[in-house]
Parts: C-alpha cells; structure tokens; sequence
C-alpha cells in the first residue's frame, strides 16, 4: 500500500449528491428515471468506440473460471457456479458471433489446482458443451491464481506475435493460495504482452488490481446478475493493440463446401478431421465437407485451423464480420419525437414510434427506434435501409455482398 501515490481519501473530499437525479413522476413513482439511467447507459455502448485505433483483431483467450467453494454461495441463483456458468455460455456465443476467427480455451480452478477445462479453439460448440458438464461439478477448496495464470502463459506463449493474447478471471474467491511468487510471475505476463483482465463476484482483492495495473487490463466488480453480464460483454470487442504488436501476413485457405455426388465412383464417405478426436462422435461418415486447399483434408464447419497443415481456414463473410470493428458504424443523430416531421414509424422493425426520441441514420435520414438502434451498433453493424436502397453501406468495401445479404436477414425483406 506504501507505494500507491498518494490521493485523497474520499471521505476526505465533498460528498456527491447522488438522490438528486432521482425525481418522482406525478404518481409518485421512480420508475422513469430508473428506466431513463438505463437508457443512457445503453446509448452510452455506441458512442463508446475506439474509432481508428489500431485492434487486435485475432484474439486467443483464456477464460479462467473459480470454481472453489465460494462458488457456492446463493447471492447470486441459484448459487454463483450456476449463474456464471450460464453467463460465460453466453458470452462465448458472443464472442465468436463478433470475433470469428479467434479463439477461446477455458480454465477452472479449485483446490489450488487449475485444469483446463477446453482447450484453445474456435468451435463454440465444443465450449458450450464443456460449461454445461461442468454444472453438475462439485466446489470446493482454494482457488489458485498463479497455477491459473501460468497454465494460460503456457498455452498464449506460443500464439504469433501479431494475435492479441488475454486472460480473463471471473474470481470469487477473496484468498489465493500460490506456490510461489505470483508478482514475479506478473512480471513474466507484462514482458510477454499477455493482457490480464478479472472480473470479482465479492469485492476488490489487492492482488488483483496489481496483476491488472501491470498487464494492462481492467478489473471490475460485480453489482447484480444484469451487472456481470454487462461486464462480460465489455470484453466482447476486441482491445487496442499493443504499440509492438507484429505485423505479419497471415496465410487463410477460403474453402468451398463441396457435396460429392453418390453416382460419382471416385466419391467415398470420410470422417471429418474434427470428429477423429472427438469422444462424443458426431454425424459419421459424409460424402460433403470443407476441404483444405492446402492438404485436402475434411473439416464440417468454419472457422478451423487445420490439424494436418496449420492452415487458418474461414469463409469470406468471417473475415468481414471481424473487419467491421475497425470502422464502427457512425452513432445514429438523437431527436425528439414530437420535432419529427416525417412519418411515425420504425424503418426497421415497422413500428410505432412511442419513445420521446428518435435516432436518424447520417446517410440515408432513415428513422429508427431505440431498441433498433441499440441492435444496429451492437449486433448488426449496419444500416439496414442504406442496404435495402442499394446505396454505398456504412461498412468498409471489404465486406461481401454475402454478408449484406446474411445482415439483412435479421430485418426480414427490409
């Protein structure tokens, strides 16, 4: 604590009146101001963007998930396993919906032990799978953060310079117990440019805000359920690059899916690569697949790295998707309602305009509500109606007319 700077105490400054923003509607209620700070914060994720900020755009993770016996208290339901367990099944759908080609492995620990729980991949899938095991897994014991941490540095170590390598703890616990020295091994983090972030589910732990100060990363605690859902979904986006991140050309085979044809002689059913080492077997033998240019061998879904080749393999509205992270879409102008003069409908989801404002696109002058603002920056990245009238899209040139099609689809014919 001596070589914190020193700063005034916050018991030492002026107090915040913070009950003001607080104000009773006429039936005595605080129900609108609840629902406008809500709001705000919501409005808040779009503005938020790093702009031309250079992004780590092919991330490795390593979501290290506490499963000691502090996982078993009931403040948040029905225990705090369960709800994050459910949370992180989430988030990794997220994750890959907004980061493609990038990869996750998850890490439990417990009894002063960490043990991989999935390895690092990009098939969701298999993650979702292993988080919904784990459920019925017992707690107990101390957690270890250095055990944590050096079986995430062993696995990141090894990924290419220009990747963006993280960890992400989601800690319960208010006690460590470590084998050795966990700041020297702090040290090791920062000097491999492994980013470190922890999310508490009890209260701040002074180990914890170091290990983040010094790799970088940001440290958070937990409110409610709502709250550590938006804390996860903070690290969806991709993190600035560091200032000597490498930069390399990254070598992708763009595979076709093929479907032999049963009248074809040369045609003989095969197993995919995935499902070789796979225990929980899959869809067999199948004439169709994705090829590897490189190799040829068979895998039944993308994004994949070879197992034969080590061929980063992917489809085109893939590498789009990650590619719009790097020109966010321009946030919508706010009016109010009762100013509007055009017509009183929603040009996404074609409803009434009920809410006091009103959110208008810069290049079409397209109208939309809130919600559909809210889903455009968050999930869809574009503007539906600059696609539907066929005019030049918000989003870089790079992105296919595939993936404006699959955009589009969220909106139906619109």
């Amino acid at each position: 604590m001596d070589e914190e700077p020193e700063r005034a105490k916050r018991w030492e400054g002026g107090y915040e009146r913070t009950w003001e923003i607080l104000k009773e509607d006429e039936s005595g209620s605080l129900k609108a101001t609840v629902e406008e700070i809500l709001f705000q914060a919501k409005r808040k994720r779009v503005f938020e963007s790093h702009g031309q900020v250079r992004l780590g755009m092919m991330r490795h993770l390593c979501v290290v998930i506490d499963t000691s016996r502090t996982m078993e208290d009931q403040d948040l339901k029905p225990n705090r396993l369960t709800s994050t367990l459910k949370l992180v099944e989430y988030f990794v759908g997220e994750y890959f919906d907004q980061n493609p080609i990038s990869q996750v492995g998850i890490i439990t620990t417990k009894n002063k032990r960490a043990e991989k729980l999935t390895d690092l991949a990009g098939n969701p899938k298999k993650h979702i799978a292993a988080l919904k095991n784990a459920k019925d897994s017992a707690c107990g014991g101390e957690p270890s953060l250095y055990n944590s941490l050096n079986l995430a540095m062993q696995t990141l170590k090894h990924m290419p310079g220009h990747s963006s390598k993280e960890v992400l703890i989601i800690f319960s616990s208010l006690t460590t117990c470590d084998p050795g020295n966990i700041y020297d091994l702090v040290k090791t983090l920062k000097a491999l440019k492994i980013r470190v972030s922890v999310i508490g589910l009890s209260a701040e732990v002074r180990v914890c805000t170091v290990l983040t100060k010094e790799t970088g990363g940001s440290y958070h605690v937990i409110l409610d359920e709502s709250h550590f859902r938006e804390l996860l979904m903070f690290h969806v986006k991709p993190p600035p690059a560091t200032s000597c991140s490498e930069c390399s050309l990254i070598r992708m085979g763009f595979p076709q899916h093929t479907i032999a044809s049963l009248s074809d002689q040369d045609a003989k059913p095969s197993f995919s690569q995935a499902h070789l080492d796979s225990t929980s077997g899959g869809p067999g033998l199948t004439l169709g697949g994705y090829f590897c240019p490189q190799c040829h061998a068979k895998y039944t879904e993308l994004p994949v790295e070879c197992k034969i080749c080590g061929l980063t393999l992917v489809s085109a509205p893939h590498l789009a998707r990650s590619f719009h992270h790097l020109f966010p879409l321009e946030a919508f102008q706010e009016s109010l309602l009762e100013l509007h003069q055009g017509e009183r409908f929603c040009e996404a989801c074609q409803g009434v305009l009920k809410d006091k404002s009103v959110f208008t696109c810069p290049s079409c002058s397209s109208v939309f509500c809130v919600e559909c603002d809210l889903f455009i920056h968050d999930t869809l990245h574009c503007c539906p109606s600059c696609i539907h009238s066929r005019g030049e899209p918000r989003d870089p040139p790079a992105q296919s007319t595939e993936l404006l099609r699959e955009y589009s689809g969220h909106f139906g014919d619109s």
